[in-house]
């Protein structure tokens, strides 16, 4: 007899358990880049794998913002220099001889399920940020963003963050066009 109760209590703290996950709205989760001294959040589930920055084929009569094409894991993937496509002051020239490659910047590849193989190049990664560490910054009236740019946050050490919807940015009708 025992058990059964001891069963029930358990089916019942289990069963409270869940409900209260439910009703909680899951927690957002980004990865944080730097991209000409601006802080950016992927989404996770919008960004892929994360490469070092390797060697890009260029391709003729595209943007100035279209490095070109990388091979990465056996797939080619265009390069996007998200500084330039973003109108960001220029980055230096990389030298990768003289520069630590954990320096030298970082390419991040878009989901899978975004379907484009495109990765985006990025000065340097800034790890792992949770929503419930972010709060909601005003934004600026007067200054007009890329619908991609989403909300703008700000972290307990007061950086500003700004989200870039990758899913927006695919669909983005300049984004897509990398002939000149």
């Amino acid at each position: 007899m025992a058990n059964k109760e001891a069963l029930r209590e358990l089916q019942q703290r289990l069963a409270d358990r869940l409900q209260m996950v439910r009703q909680q709205a899951p927690a957002r989760s980004w990865l944080a880049v730097e991209i000409a001294g601006h802080g950016f959040l992927l989404s996770l589930d919008q960004a892929g794998e994360i490469f070092p920055l390797s060697t890009i084929q260029p391709v003729p009569h595209s943007q100035e913002w279209f490095l070109g094409v990388a091979n990465l894991r056996g797939q080619l993937h265009g390069v996007v220099d998200m500084a330039a496509f973003l109108g960001l002051p220029k980055r230096q020239t990389r030298n990768l001889t003289e520069v630590a490659a954990r320096d030298a910047g970082r390419l991040i590849a878009f989901n899978a399920g975004l379907q484009m193989n495109s990765a985006l190049l990025i000065d340097r990664l800034m790890g792992l940020r949770n929503a419930g560490a972010l709060t909601p910054a005003e934004d600026d009236v007067g200054a007009s963003k890329p619908h991609f740019i989403g909300q703008q946050l700000n972290d307990a050490q007061g950086r500003t963050w700004y989200e870039l919807d990758l899913a927006s940015l695919v669909a983005d009708e300049a984004f897509l066009k990398i002939d000149v």
